[in-house]
């Protein structure tokens, strides 16, 4: 028996204008395993079509290899995160506060979302591709330290790179948590606090 074309026969033929939602399911099912594995080259493409529920070589017709496969994925993992620190960011008005929450929400993502930090940042992907889905949260994050600068509520300096100083030791606090999960360390909220203070220059209300 053929059980390739069992499991495309279960799944079903998509209707005329489908193939895009195919796409999707394709790209959610990587997501997932992507998020388990925490290894990009773990991934298979055979794995991804047998989890979808679909021939190995429908995955062919939308991504040309796992590379590509994995690219799209990552691509869209970040709009979507991208929509949802903006989105976190819209409940406050205060530019330091919109910056804080920024930031809480990056780590809760990471928190709930481990494998996937991994092979956005940390996986052999990034020298073999260049991922500039990745400059959006780059250039949103320096736009909010920019605007704490431009309400007088941070020193005056260039933002791009008291962003990336920022951006850095936010990535090292929550990298940490994620590759060594046994060691004691202080809440990442508190170290984040801190981050705001002696990076970016702000002063956070306490009590």
């Amino acid at each position: 028996m053929d059980t390739t074309s069992s499991v495309s026969s279960a799944r079903g033929r998509n209707r005329r204008g489908q193939g895009e939602l195919l796409r999707r399911d394709i790209i959610g099912a990587t997501l997932r395993m992507l998020n388990e594995l925490g290894d990009d080259e773990a991934l298979s493409l055979r794995a991804v079509a047998r989890e979808v529920g679909i021939a190995a070589t429908s995955v062919y017709i939308h991504f040309s290899d796992r590379d590509a496969l994995v690219f799209a994925a990552l691509e869209q993992c970040t709009l979507d995160l991208m929509r949802e620190l903006d989105h976190a960011e819209s409940a406050f008005g205060d530019p330091v506060a919109q910056l804080r929450a920024r930031l809480l929400y990056l780590a809760t993502w990471v928190s709930d979302h481990a494998g996937l930090y991994k092979v956005l940042h940390e996986s052999a992907l990034n020298r073999r591709m260049h991922l500039v889905f990745k400059e959006g949260l780059a250039a949103r994050t320096g736009a909010a330290v920019q605007r704490c600068m431009d309400a007088a509520l941070a020193p005056a300096a260039n933002a791009a790179t008291v962003a990336l100083d920022l951006r850095a030791a936010v990535h090292g606090a929550v990298s940490i948590r994620v590759n060594e999960p046994g060691l004691a360390l202080p809440p990442l909220e508190e170290q984040i606090d801190r981050f705001l203070t002696k990076i970016v220059g702000v002063s956070l209300a306490t009590g």
